[in-house]
């Protein structure tokens, strides 16, 4: 265990620095089926992150030394699987809070879980939970977010910014990293006390173009939508000219305007 001087409960009191690793979230999974005695709220950080992951086996791309990325291991055994959306939204609200106290005005919370200022994707997060039953026995968050790098690779640029390219300014990783750590923990404990009330409409009023005209693709084909509500286990709800539909995870593209 390393101290430092988060001013939180748990998030982040075990801060585990590492130089290189394929994805922190593969570390801390490894770590947890190797039975390692791990408190709640430990923190892997990476300096280097090789094989970062996204949603659904995408790629997550940081420049080493730049960026943070991290994973988080939480133990939510008091939440069913069925509820499990709600860890979701919640540490998405925290994240864009956080980065919020930072940057100001103009972020947003792309669906499901990514973080964009403007039409640019600055951050991203992958939940993995581990199963017993009907309840989540362990849960690990992996969270990166672009913030000292200044130049993306060509493909990328329209489609990424970091936190130094809105401020113009590079930003202390670890000072970020226990700002965020602090939001995660107050939303965490209020799922843990079963303070739901509020948390869906909180996360509809940070949703990226909800309630907003755009295009969107699916199965290869373009159409028109406005994104009208997020279920409870996480589905989208597009109002189309052929009316609501519903949409898991990777069934829909969003097309930048």
């Amino acid at each position: 265990m390393q101290n430092n001087t988060f001013s939180t409960l748990f998030v982040g009191q075990n801060l585990i620095k590492l130089l290189a690793v394929d994805s922190t979230n593969n570390f801390l999974k490894r770590m947890v089926s190797n039975s390692e005695p791990l408190p709640e709220g430990t923190v892997i950080m990476a300096e280097n992150q090789y094989e970062g992951r996204g949603q659904v086996g995408s790629k997550w791309h940081a420049e080493p030394g730049k960026n943070l990325t991290f994973s988080i291991l939480l133990r939510p055994s008091f939440m069913q699987l069925r509820a499990q959306f709600n860890l979701n939204m919640t540490i998405s609200i925290a994240v864009q809070k956080a980065l919020e106290s930072l940057i100001g005005t103009g972020l947003s919370v792309k669906w499901p879980n990514d973080i964009y200022f403007g039409h640019q994707k600055i951050g991203g997060m992958l939940v993995e939970n581990i199963v017993a039953g009907s309840h989540i026995k362990a849960c690990i968050v992996g969270i990166g977010i672009n913030v000292n790098q200044e130049v993306f690779e060509t493909e990328l640029q329209d489609r990424a910014s970091s936190i130094y390219q809105i401020l113009h300014r590079h930003v202390d990783l670890v000072t970020l990293l226990a700002e965020i750590c602090s939001h995660i923990e107050a939303g965490y404990l209020k799922l843990k006390a079963g303070n739901y009330s509020g948390l869906r409409n909180e996360y509809l009023n940070y949703l990226y173009q909800y309630n907003v005209k755009a295009n969107y693709r699916q199965n290869g084909e373009i159409m028109e939508g406005k994104i009208v509500d997020v279920s409870e286990n996480g589905l989208l709800s597009l109002e189309t000219i052929d009316g609501i539909k519903t949409y898991n995870f990777k069934e829909i593209e969003f097309i930048k305007p």
